[in-house]
């Protein structure tokens, strides 16, 4: 499934991040056009056509986009998302604010920018505001002293991570926990480089076929020509040009379209290249090793905590390369709600892909958990058309977290696990074996071994100055009076008088004992 065409090898099943609305099914109906199906918005609509295009491996005609037809925006998005010819323009893109002013209800982008979204207002459990504001200053707080923080309050940043990166420190926050801002640092003027080198033009035409797949609906991405779909063209081209031995992954699309919608191209581009090497290893490769060995990790973690559905798995035929791929080369983001999969992110960024098998089983109990929905899924279509078909009120962030950080999946648990799969795959599988050494547990292995690394590769290390204090005259010790034998007369009078040169007197003072004032 995997060998020789890796860059086309997952098939979406599509996200639900802003259905149509009434009105816009209203508006389309007025206009003489003809509405979706019932039960389907543009986003289904959209994404349906996509998956149609990646299973038959056919190209999109991309057709010149001009005041008088439907050009490129609706093949890319769907007749539904057609503009009247006096609103369009060949050099703009729908994205831009005053384009997504207008009346019509399809055009209004929701709080994380996707046009039709069912996202403008936080959803229930969401933190207050003033909450917000407090975790605002603690992450603030934390990363203007991010060696201090990361060498002493792991912990605070992890429990962090865990409640949720405030929007609006993402871009700040991303890039330190993953190690890209180090990177860019120690690299300066590599992203430009490769940005401005011609491509492969094998890799270029797949990317190139590949742009508009990406978050449709999303106002950066609507447009060929907008900054969204050229940055993405430019980091995924970079990546090809940086590691030409791995090349491009189509799973790279969708990953790297949610960095760029909170990070400027090149920090996205070093983000994408610490997911690639540093999270997730052997992920993205030819041969993708890796997601081979994790799919067998994670139907043992399956048979340890969750039997029941291990065993409705396995009479139902549905093999873990079915639906794991989709869920962890894309980082859960053509799954799930983009709120939770932000925070997803969050969590991954911090702790590593231990995350992603704690998602995973969460998905599966959600779905398969109880007798009922084992019972309605008999079959392998039923079984995975349950796992894309959770209700979205079980999956919102905040709950939905909850019970993912709860699932009994430690680090050393994983390690045990991926140790026992590892040994046990047959030694003729064909490409390279699996290497999960490469793989760091989250944000604190990344900062320690970066740390080790800029210590080894300094070419002038710093020599810490060390000042030594002289050490102090010793002082004589203290001789203890020789009392044996003497009155304790004696010893007052004798310390009360002059010093004593040559030997002591034998004889007693003349003052009596009662007649000596203390």
């Amino acid at each position: 499934m995997f060998q020789g065409t890796h860059h086309t090898s997952i098939l979406w099943m599509g996200g639900d991040h802003g259905p149509g609305t009434r009105a816009s099914r209203k508006s389309l109906i007025e206009e003489g056009g003809s509405p979706p199906p019932p039960g389907r918005g543009p986003r289904q609509a959209a994404e349906a056509e996509t998956e149609e295009e990646v299973r038959g491996g056919g190209e999109v005609q991309r057709g010149a986009c001009d005041t008088g037809g439907q050009g490129t925006m609706a093949q890319a998005l769907g007749e539904e998302l057609a503009l009247p010819s006096e609103l369009q323009d060949d050099s703009s893109s729908l994205g831009s604010d005053s384009e997504l002013s207008g009346p019509s209800p399809y055009r209004q982008a929701d709080r994380y920018g996707f046009i039709g979204g069912n996202s403008a207002e936080p959803g229930p459990g969401h933190p207050p505001a003033d909450l917000i504001r407090q975790r605002e200053m603690k992450w603030v707080e934390m990363t203007s002293h991010w060696e201090k923080t990361m060498s002493r309050q792991y912990k605070k940043v992890k429990i962090q991570c865990r409640k949720g990166i405030p929007s609006a420190l993402r871009a700040r926050c991303w890039p330190l926990l993953c190690g890209a801002r180090l990177c860019q640092k120690n690299n300066p003027g590599t992203y430009q480089e490769l940005a401005g080198a011609p491509g492969d033009p094998q890799w270029m035409e797949t990317i190139g076929r590949d742009l508009h797949r990406q978050f449709p609906l999303h106002e950066m991405f609507v447009s060929p020509q907008g900054h969204g779909q050229q940055g993405l063209l430019q980091v995924l081209k970079a990546y090809t040009l940086y590691r030409p031995e791995q090349g491009y992954c189509q799973a790279q699309g969708p990953v790297a379209a949610v960095l760029l919608m909170h990070l400027p191209p090149e920090e996205a581009f070093w983000c994408l290249v610490q997911i690639c090497e540093v999270y997730l290893p052997g992920y993205y490769g030819p041969h993708m090793e890796a997601v081979q060995l994790d799919a067998e990790v994670f139907m043992a973690l399956l048979r340890r905590l969750l039997p029941r559905v291990h065993k409705h798995l396995l009479q139902a035929g549905v093999g873990p390369l079915l639906y794991l791929p989709e869920w962890f080369l894309c980082l859960f983001t053509r799954s799930l709600p983009f709120p939770t999969v932000l925070r997803i992110w969050d969590a991954f960024l911090s702790e590593g892909a231990k995350v992603l098998f704690r998602v995973g089983l969460t998905l599966m109990r959600l779905a398969l958990g109880t007798v009922e929905q084992r019972t309605a899924c008999p079959g392998l279509l039923e079984t995975l058309g349950a796992l894309r078909a959770i209700p979205t009120t079980q999956l919102q962030e905040e709950a939905f977290m909850s019970q993912v950080h709860s699932v009994a999946l430690s680090e050393r648990d994983l390690q045990r696990e991926i140790r026992i799969q590892l040994a046990q795959l047959p030694k003729s599988s064909p490409g390279p074996a699996p290497l999960p050494q490469a793989r760091l547990p989250g944000a604190q292995a990344i900062f320690e071994s970066q740390q080790l690394a800029g210590v080894r590769g300094s070419t002038k290390p710093e020599i810490p100055r060390i000042v030594v204090q002289p050490p102090e005259e010793p002082r004589p010790p203290r001789r203890k009076p020789q009392t044996r034998g003497k009155t304790f007369h004696g010893l007052l009078t004798r310390a009360r008088g002059p010093p004593i040169e040559g030997p002591s007197r034998s004889h007693r003072g003349s003052a009596s004992f009662l007649d000596t004032r203390f």
